[in-house]
């Protein structure tokens, strides 16, 4: 019982009635039960109001002047921020065809003037519960979509570790990598051009995702992956081929979760990583924008931590010269706004290599 009464004593009541009497009198009967009551006499007020604060619950009169009540509805209703707050319109209109139109714009109840106020205390408690008992069911289940997902990102991720195992003898190659792509793809939101494709959790994805870029050279035999001198031409058509073998596999994984973000990204990027923007790359020859974004960002911060690392089959890079041999792939290997993002965080990027080596 005291959960109830908690639930409805910190609750927020919009009150919208163009004539003062009514919106006076309604505002009391809420206050005297405990209810945060907001009161405002228009439609325009009653959006702007919502806004500034989001109420628990709307009482909604419908004839008022220049906005009525079944317009401030449908507004409500197509703004994805305030399109959930339950809505009750409360009329004198009494006629069945008023009611409908009512609901056909997103009402959830309606009640005739002259108010019961036993009525409408009634219904105004019902619908509050209705509210939390439905937050809390939706809470519940976006908690357990997280779970199971998590389950599986962290399931790929580890084979995706087993197999850079195989020649990364330190093991932080992947834990570079995510770093690295977090810190690109965070700048690179602050370009206009790509703000509106990198909120926080496009980033955090990305950053996520570019752990399974070399997942398919677990189909690459260690002759040819660990050999220490030059590649020659058909060892190199072999290992080309890592990035089609990953794509397919997570491919396979998509079909048992195709809505899973991090499988969908991490295929743009297992696949298209060493595409160039010049169409130089492979395995498609994409150019400029048909490469993923996903994949021109983990190309940057692929060959930096390849020329920067010591290999089997080769030194450790200072870091300017990395710095240098990006720079200078400006424009063909390399998307330029990706470029000039490396550039600004460059020393960033270096740090994180000294303490993840």
């Amino acid at each position: 019982m005291s959960a109830n009464i908690d639930i409805l004593s910190n609750a927020s009541i919009l009150v919208v009635d163009d004539t003062p009497a009514n919106l006076s009198i309604l505002s009391a009967m809420l206050k005297e039960k405990g209810y945060e009551v907001r009161p405002v006499p228009n439609g325009k007020l009653a959006l702007q109001a919502a806004r500034n604060k989001l109420p628990n619950l709307i009482l909604l009169d419908i004839n008022m002047p220049e906005m009525d009540g079944y317009e401030v509805c449908e507004q409500l209703k197509s703004d994805q921020v305030l399109r959930n707050i339950p809505v009750i319109f409360i009329s004198a209109l009494s006629e069945t065809i008023d009611k409908v139109k009512a609901f056909s714009v997103g009402g959830i109840d309606y009640i005739t003037k002259p108010l019961e106020f036993e009525e409408v205390q009634a219904r105004v408690e019902t619908h509050l519960k209705l509210q939390h008992l439905m937050t809390n069911l939706e809470n519940t289940v976006a908690e357990q979509v997280k779970e199971i997902s998590e389950s599986q990102i962290a399931t790929i991720v580890a084979m995706a570790k087993l197999t850079q195992s195989r020649d990364d003898s330190t093991g932080k190659h992947l834990d570079r990598i995510q770093a690295y792509c977090r810190v690109l793809t965070k700048k690179l939101s602050e370009n206009p051009k790509f703000t509106h494709l990198l909120d926080e959790a496009n980033i955090e994805m990305i950053s996520r995702a570019s752990t399974l870029h070399d997942i398919g050279k677990v189909g690459i035999q260690d002759n040819i992956l660990l050999k220490k001198g030059r590649l020659t031409s058909e060892e190199y058509e072999i290992m080309k081929q890592h990035s089609i073998t990953g794509a397919r596999t997570l491919e396979k994984v998509k079909k048992y979760y195709p809505r899973n973000q991090f499988v969908n990204t991490g295929i743009e990027i297992a696949r298209s990583h060493h595409e160039k923007w010049d169409g130089t790359g492979y395995p498609d020859g994409l150019s400029k924008t048909d490469i993923p974004l996903s994949a021109r960002i983990m190309s940057v911060a692929d060959v930096y931590d390849a020329i920067k690392s010591k290999r089997c089959y080769k030194a450790e890079m200072p870091h300017m010269e990395c710095y240098k041999i990006i720079l200078n792939g400006n424009g063909s290997f390399f998307d330029p706004d990706i470029v000039n993002a490396f550039h600004d965080t460059h020393m960033e990027l270096y740090e994180i290599w000294n303490d993840m080596h």
